[in-house]
């Protein structure tokens, strides 16, 4: 395990996505800028932002992954998504029951010197990858290795791009940093 000097950074991410990387079921996240250099190699916070999951985009994934192995189009639909169905599924079966949380640090996970999104496709078998519909989005492939989830979201507000995660003693000592109890019992709604 890697781990940074200092304070551990964050990034804010989407759910259902940001549950998929710390279950170790998406193995890059895609944005359009590249990954920071000085935190290539860095163990960073994965944080669920509080963006209401899109039910009808959790479903698309699951169905595209449950049907994987009916025919060649299928499976081709299943790669395109750039996850690893058998850790994914559980992870999609939850969202759809409403149990990811939300605006809160779910683990952490390595993140690696990223790629050109195109560029990773054939580890998937295909030309070309993205686990959502968002294509201006998917520009660079950012790693994201050894995947700790954390055994309770800690509710916590986001902000966009890469940011400094509280230190623990700070988290009881500034109420203003969470909105909720930091015994997990509901996420805040933050940004």
């Amino acid at each position: 395990m890697t781990s940074a000097p200092g304070p551990l950074r964050a990034l804010t991410v989407w759910q259902p996505w940001a549950s998929l990387i710390v279950a170790g079921a998406k193995p890059y996240e895609f944005r359009k800028w590249r990954s920071p250099r000085g935190l290539i190699g860095q163990r960073i916070v994965i944080h669920a932002a509080a963006r209401p999951v899109d039910m009808a985009e959790v479903e698309d994934l699951r169905t595209r992954l449950v049907d994987r192995d009916r025919d060649e189009e299928c499976r081709r639909r299943a790669a395109e998504c750039a996850l690893h169905a058998e850790g994914a599924l559980p992870v999609l079966e939850a969202a759809l029951r409403g149990e990811l949380p939300l605006a809160a640090g779910v683990g952490t996970a390595v993140l690696g010197e990223s790629t050109y999104a195109l560029g990773i496709a054939w580890e998937f078998g295909l030309d070309r990858v993205n686990d959502s519909p968002r294509d201006e989005h998917m520009a660079w492939a950012w790693p994201m290795s050894d995947p700790d989830p954390w055994p309770h979201p800690v509710p916590m507000r986001g902000y966009q791009g890469c940011w400094t995660w509280p230190d623990p003693s700070l988290l009881l000592s500034d109420p203003g940093l969470v909105e909720t109890p930091l015994d997990g019992t509901e996420a805040a709604h933050a940004a």
